[in-house]
């Protein structure tokens, strides 16, 4: 027979164990995201994605922006909760409408209460502003007008966030996110706020545009996924779906693909997976950029640093992807 102070021993060492085992669990990345959801596909894709990695990110919001397709913000609003609906998150975050027109249009109304894109605008500031400790990650898929705006408003907390952005050719021009809205990228790359750059590069194996899947790979790998809802959404391009799975194929049904293979990229999804695993992309510090003329220029003040993201694994992220669907 053990003695019972051999028992309560071991007792208070599992329980000391325990609270260790509980201490040393990785604790969630607070995260809003920023999306122009009606534009393509992507979109869709790295909000289920997002979702459905719950045990690394704790979404704080969805919020919306309107950028050149897609339709104005109650169409971006709409194609959000559709697949906010399909992942049984509609009731348990926050879905926020946001800029429809250009930071130019809209930073001298801030004043006004309801200006232009204030529900999305209001919710980063107070959501930022809790995070004097942790930095809220922004991540944004669409034009940065929100983040802007925020940023404008209060620029307190500045110190609070950290801005990934899915967007820019860099070092090249272009890119569809960037000229949406040029004006609100040099106001934020004129703050101190922490921003990286995730780099598009179209054509290039280099940016996200090298994330790509074939349509045979979706048909292989989506059909039937996620969690089956009690009443279907009505498609964007019509049909219903009980399931995210089977309205992402409706949506790769209804692209053109591009290349040999022909494919279409997930650049929004690429810039969720590089922040729930920063080793699935190289990055790098640059000095301070703006835009001149659609032109990158280095800042005069090169105190100023920003991080570039390039060279991602795609093989890992569209596995990892993949994987995270049947959640």
């Amino acid at each position: 027979m053990k003695h019972p102070f051999v028992k309560i021993t071991l007792l208070t060492l599992c329980m000391f164990l325990g609270f260790k085992i509980e201490a040393q669990k990785i604790k969630k990345i607070d995260v809003i995201f920023d999306t122009d959801a009606n534009n393509e596909l992507d979109d869709q894709q790295a909000m289920a994605y997002l979702f459905f990695n719950n045990s690394i990110f704790n979404t704080k919001a969805v919020t919306v922006n309107a950028t050149y397709n897609g339709g104005n913000i109650d169409d971006q609003y709409a194609e959000a909760e559709r697949i906010m609906q399909l992942c049984k998150v509609a009731t348990k975050i926050p879905l926020l409408k946001g800029a429809n027109k250009s930071f130019l249009e809209i930073k001298n109304e801030l004043s006004n209460e309801q200006f232009d894109g204030y529900k999305a605008v209001n919710f980063i500031i107070s959501e930022a502003e809790k995070h004097n400790k942790t930095k809220l990650v922004v991540i944004a898929v669409g034009k940065l007008t929100n983040i802007a705006l925020a940023l404008k408003k209060a620029p307190s907390i500045c110190n609070n966030i950290r801005v990934v952005w899915l967007g820019g050719n860099f070092p090249d021009p272009g890119e569809y996110n960037l000229e949406n809205d040029i004006p609100s990228m040099n106001y934020i790359l004129e703050t101190t706020v922490d921003f990286e750059m995730v780099t598009v590069r179209y054509g290039k194996t280099t940016g996200t545009d090298a994330v790509s899947v074939t349509k045979e790979e979706v048909l292989k790998h989506m059909k039937g996924v996620g969690p089956k809802i009690t009443n279907p959404i009505i498609g964007r391009h019509g049909g219903e779906f009980y399931r995210f799975g089977d309205y992402a194929i409706d949506l790769f049904e209804h692209v053109e693909y591009y290349g040999n293979p022909p494919s279409r990229a997930l650049f929004d999804m690429a810039a969720v997976a590089i922040v729930k695993n920063p080793s699935w992309a190289k990055s790098t510090i640059l000095n301070g950029q703006i835009m001149v003329d659609k032109k990158w220029v280095s800042k005069s003040n090169n105190s100023r640093k920003i991080v570039l993201w390039e060279n991602f694994d795609k093989v890992k992220i569209i596995n990892d992807f993949y994987n995270s669907m049947p959640h």
